[in-house]
């Protein structure tokens, strides 16, 4: 314990000390947060003598919670490491010894995402609702914003209520909101299923409710320490609050420009307001970086310090010196690719291991020219939480498409003859491949010559079979892109993604369509529909064998937590990386974070990259306000960016920013309020879409509702 604690820093060690009260921590990125949380549980185990199961240590993820587990182990030899777990963990434990007081069993069941769309689909089966009423993606939104918001006491139902009685408010519902939801509940209670959300609320409700059982766990907690402090919600506030009432040893440690979470609930207010909301608190600032280099973290300094909420710091180097911050643009996307992929080849031709490397973006549809160039390269690679661009199941369906009108292959026909849905199931294609067997054909002629046939009668097959034919027919001398997007409209398959509510699948598909238009631009006359099939196909064919050396791949938030020696942050244009979606100047800081997140992931070199040309959409693509917020000093590019391209950025940029609103701007109504419109008049809202940030109204002058966005001014009347 004593080497441990020698190589520690000052702050590292006051914070390991300080053992009484209210201590709050800011830890700036790579300042050795987790050395000092797991040091402090040593410290009050070795030094102090406090039992390791009076000691809660609360993180974010299952994986942070093992590898905590396993340092203080070292660092104890003791196998009881107390109650090291995540959030949602530690409830389990709670509801485990005192569930008897909500009426559930010890063996209850906690659900997943999974256990939740069975649940779904046996209510849309009972109750004859369609994915268009509601995806179920959409729903579980719906279900976790009704518990937490709008109706925050509905575990009150599920408590009190017997099944029968669950079962006849279920019945009786008539919307397709109340029908889901208090169907939810019933399936919930009948299998004595608890979900993330209801595991925090039910052991909140056992502590207001039975003052016994709350002290019993304030009283064996005597030290609560907790991570990542700017990510948590206010449920998850609200019960370190009650738990430390006895004792009153909360010990907190978070980043403030870390937080990058509010888009699920989390609240940086509850790590910067500590001391606004407690008496006595400790703030211990943990400044000192021991990964990056001095270059790298004045970067990083220089571009959050735009930020205008934040508690203001910088980041101290403890390295020495290295190579400045590199930035390229590419003419386009593919030129941004090749320099990637080039770069990489000739740093792993100087010694430098494949495993050190990493590609960051802002999201997956990002990756599709960078990993052409790797696969070009034979570079191998990894996606984390992803899948590879041509192995996505959208991608290989579209591709699936354009190839039954260039070839009728029995693989594209297998792949996307019921997508969407056409009621040719497994009976269907059974007898089709019997049929296609007896006479020697493919797949898609034994369909065509048994549409009559009475199997076939009350499908889409004769539909399907019409479409094929006419862009077989019309596929010479058409552009590739529209020929896929025209498919994918008529098909149905893009309309069915919406209904589903599946925007990254079709970012992906726009995204195909980008790299088509791509292809068609540089190849010229060579772009017939079987060149370029061929072409793709040493993409989404290429060898998969594995290496022992990869670089890797992930979004900046799939990385989070994590570093790399050399980094690579691609797509660093307007409306990739800060993404097209903000709405408001909060969102955009927490953009902005969120490249701080990126930016501080890198340890020895860091490179900037973006692209030229156009968007899908015919508009310029414009470098991001990210790489122009960093003291241009501090970066040295490949080739200085033209002035004229700066001045009409900063100007692109000046007019997006007027079109952000103030988050408090941005009211949320009920449904059922009724409101006005500046031009559209007066109506009632019927619903709320959080993931498009609009409400639904039907106004009174309109047979039909309409999606109003919440930048748009409703009064309530």
């Amino acid at each position: 314990m004593n080497d441990y604690f020698e190589r520690m820093n000052e702050e590292q060690m006051d914070a390991v000390t300080s053992t009484e009260g209210m201590v709050r921590v800011i830890a700036g990125a790579g300042s050795g947060k987790t050395r000092a949380l797991t040091g402090r549980f040593a410290y009050l185990v070795n030094e102090i003598g406090i039992l390791p199961g009076n000691i809660l240590c609360v993180t974010f993820t299952n994986k942070a919670a093992n590898e905590m587990r396993e340092r203080i182990h070292r660092l104890t030899g003791d196998n009881d490491t107390g109650y090291i777990n995540t959030f949602h963990g530690f409830c389990v434990s709670v509801l485990q010894e005192d569930s008897h007081i909500v009426s559930y069993p010890k063996s209850f069941l906690v659900l997943d995402n999974s256990d939740i769309d069975v649940m779904l689909q046996t209510i849309y089966d009972e109750r004859g609702l369609s994915l268009r009423d509601m995806t179920f993606s959409q729903a579980r939104d719906m279900i976790e914003i009704l518990k937490l918001y709008e109706r925050p006491g509905y575990y009150l139902d599920m408590i009190a209520m017997s099944l029968d009685e669950l079962y006849k408010k279920y019945e009786d519902a008539t919307t397709a909101k109340d029908i889901i939801f208090y169907g939810y509940l019933y399936q919930e209670k009948k299998c004595f299923g608890l979900d993330y959300n209801d595991l925090i609320l039910f052991t909140l409700y056992i502590f207001d409710q039975n003052e016994e059982v709350k002290l019993k766990w304030q009283k064996r907690l005597e030290y609560i320490m907790v991570d990542e402090f700017q990510d948590i919600d206010r449920p998850q506030y609200v019960l370190m609050e009650k738990l430390r009432g006895y004792h009153n040893n909360l010990f907190i440690v978070g980043d403030p420009d870390q937080t990058i979470y509010s888009w699920r609930g989390a609240n940086g207010r509850y790590l910067t307001d500590f001391e606004k909301d407690h008496d006595d608190v400790k703030t211990i600032m943990m400044m000192k970086n021991y990964r990056s280099t001095p270059e790298i973290l004045a970067a990083a300094n220089s571009l959050i310090d735009k930020n205008k909420t934040r508690i203001k710091k910088d980041l101290i180097a403890s390295l020495g010196s290295g190579k400045k911050v590199v930035c390229h643009r590419g003419l386009n996307q593919e030129a941004e690719a090749k320099w990637i992929a080039e770069k990489i080849k000739d740093m792993i031709a100087g010694g430098i291991r494949p495993g050190d490397i990493t590609i960051l973006y802002r999201a997956h549809y990002v990756t599709r020219s960078v990993e052409e160039e790797l696969l070009k390269e034979k570079i191998p690679y990894t996606i984390y939480s992803g899948v590879q661009f041509f192995g996505r199941a959208e991608i290989k369906d579209a591709l699936s498409y354009l190839r039954m009108i260039a070839y009728k292959d029995d693989l594209s026909f297998l792949r996307i003859c019921n997508k969407p849905k056409r009621n040719i199931g497994k009976r269907r294609i059974s007898f089709l491949q019997e049929y296609a067997d007896r006479h020697d054909m493919s797949l898609y002629e034994s369909l065509k010559m048994n549409l009559e046939d009475p199997l076939f009668k009350g499908t889409k097959a004769a539909s399907f079979v019409s479409l094929i034919d006419e862009y077989a027919e019309s596929a010479d001398g058409r552009q590739i892109s529209d020929l896929l997007s025209s498919i994918l409209n008529e098909s149905g398959y893009e309309k069915m993604l919406r209904t589903e509510g599946s925007q990254e699948r079709l970012d992906n598909l726009a995204e195909l369509k980008q790299s088509i238009y791509d292809y068609e631009t540089t190849c010229g006359e060579e772009t017939d529909l079987g060149h370029y099939l061929s072409h793709v196909a040493l993409f989404s064919n290429a060898d998969t064998a594995e290496h022992a050396e990869k670089i890797k791949l992930m979004t900046v938030h799939a990385a989070k937590g994590l570093e790399f020696p050399y980094v690579f942050l691609c797509g660093m244009c307007e409306g990739i990386f800060p993404s097209r979606k903000v709405l408001t100047l909060d969102a955009m800081e927490e953009e902005r974070r969120l490249a701080f997140v990126a930016i501080t992931r890198a340890e020895k070199e860091l490179y900037l990259t973006m692209s030229g040309g156009r968007n899908l959409d015919g508009s310029p693509r414009y470098p991001s306000r990210f790489v122009l917020d960093i003291d241009q000093d501090l970066i040295e590019y490949t080739e200085k960016p033209d002035e004229g391209l700066i001045r009409e950025a900063s100007e692109y940029i000046r007019r997006k920013d007027s079109f952000l609103a103030p988050e408090s701007s941005l009211e949320t109504f009920q449904p059922g309020t009724r409101v006005e419109h500046k031009i559209f008049g007066t109506g009632e809202i019927v619903d709320v879409d959080m993931q498009k940030k609009a409400h639904i109204v039907l106004f009174d002058d309109m047979d039909t509702p309409r999606a109003i966005s919440f930048r748009a001014k409703l009064v309530k009347v």
